[in-house]
């Protein structure tokens, strides 16, 4: 599996439990992280190289808390993504792709969950990749759903979460559910590793909300552009580096 976000945190919140158990199965999981979040929530006066360094650690951290050891962060500007060439950022994921072969690539949707700009390029660049590379695997994009607003709107608003709308996907419509009761304790030990932008949410709401806020993971799959191949002209699996 490989996972592409925006910054650290991202692979937390939307796919910490998914790494978890696709490592319990001994699945190999790589992260993939755009930027070093260096413009993220924190005193103004640490924003810049030194949260960078912070956030680096802090997402080594985060991920051998759900046993991934592969990861990457591509250092490209805190809220800059959207600024960049879309071909540019493509061309990167590209690479990832073509190095770890992933039967499975999860990123944003094009909402960019929050809205921010970030997710949003990261979105794009992911999709173009994917289709560049001839459709791989299987491209599936974090979302929601209707009951996960319902109970936690509230709190969701509060917090400020939202941008710009959240996806909002029917159970119907899902290509991919993760009830995280298994590894939930991992995944919030990812969560709490990124201590420099989830420490106060968690003394404000309490880890007990937070265990009951992001107990499961949704994921919708991708429309291909190609007809998917049949069986007789798939091409033999082989085994990526």
């Amino acid at each position: 599996m490989l996972g592409v976000w925006a910054h650290p945190d991202d692979e937390a919140y939307l796919s910490a439990g998914l790494m978890a158990r696709a490592r319990e199965a001994g699945e190999r999981v790589v992260v993939v992280t755009a930027t070093a979040g260096e413009q993220g929530a924190a005193d103004v006066a640490d924003r810049g190289p030194a949260l960078a360094r912070l956030r680096r650690r802090e997402l080594r951290a985060a991920v051998a808390a759900v046993g991934v050891r592969e990861h990457a962060v591509l250092g490209l500007p805190d809220g800059g993504c959207g600024a960049l060439p879309p071909a540019h950022g493509a061309a990167l994921i590209r690479r990832w792709i073509a190095a770890v072969r992933p039967d499975t690539i999860v990123t944003f949707g094009p909402e960019g969950m929050t809205g921010h700009d970030d997710h949003r390029a990261v979105h794009r660049w992911v999709t173009d990749a994917w289709h560049g590379s001839g459709e791989p695997g299987t491209l599936l994009y974090a979302t929601l759903t209707p009951a996960f607003h319902a109970r936690w709107g509230e709190l969701n608003d509060q917090v400020g979460l939202w941008e710009r709308p959240p996806p909002s996907t029917a159970e119907a419509d899902l290509g991919l559910t993760v009830d995280c009761a298994t590894v939930i304790d991992r995944k919030v030990a990812a969560l709490d590793a990124h201590a420099s932008q989830t420490a106060a949410l968690a003394e404000a709401v309490g880890h007990d909300t937070l265990r009951d806020w992001w107990a499961t993971e949704w994921f919708v799959a991708a429309p291909r552009l190609r007809a998917a191949p049949t069986l007789a002209a798939a091409a033999p699996a082989t085994a990526g580096p």
